[in-house]
């Protein structure tokens, strides 16, 4: 769906020209990130946790493609069964991200923030709400904090319903701007 691939763009700019030595990078578009997991493959500076509905387009991201040579381990792929909602992907996120960044211990986080898993988007089949996006945000919110002071960054990827898109975008932002949980 790209030709240039922003965030794995982001993630090599923030290496090379501030130093940046370890880049977590949360990848919740619904489809998988074949090139930002190509970009990093082989690469244990960066790690790459993509969830995405499985199977789906582009056909890549299954559970055991976790890297190669120096790279391996520092790519996870949580495919998702069509119809995934919510609570999967908070579940997800607490049992297989959350240990994750807490062994890599990043330097910076960037969220490829895709919103097209929507409950009502026209490209997938997933059960997402704008409270699972507001959730999601704030659990990532809170390893950016913990791991290194809050520097992150959110990318808009996908999302295709031109109804629920800002929704899911002002969901977002709302825990961005405010640093974290909003409960």
């Amino acid at each position: 769906f790209c030709l240039f691939n922003n965030v794995a763009i982001l993630a090599r700019y923030l290496q090379n020209q501030h130093r940046i030595s370890k880049v977590l990078i949360v990848d919740w578009d619904v489809h998988h990130g074949n090139g930002t997991q190509n970009a990093f493959y082989s690469d244990p500076s960066v790690f790459y946790f993509s969830i995405h509905q499985w199977p789906h387009y582009p056909g890549s991201g299954a559970s055991n493609e976790v890297g190669q040579g120096a790279g391996a381990g520092f790519t996870l792929n949580v495919p998702m069964r069509a119809g995934a909602d919510d609570q999967d992907y908070i579940n997800a996120f607490t049992e297989k991200l959350v240990p994750a960044a807490e062994k890599f211990k990043p330097d910076f986080v960037l969220i490829s923030a895709g919103f097209d898993g929507h409950q009502d988007d026209p490209l997938a089949s997933m059960n997402l709400t704008e409270q699972g996006f507001a959730s999601m945000t704030e659990i990532v919110v809170e390893l950016a904090n913990y791991h290194c002071s809050g520097k992150m960054i959110s990318l808009l990827e996908g999302g295709y319903n031109l109804q629920k898109l800002p929704k899911c975008v002002e969901a977002h932002l709302s825990v961005l701007l405010k640093g974290g949980a909003t409960k």
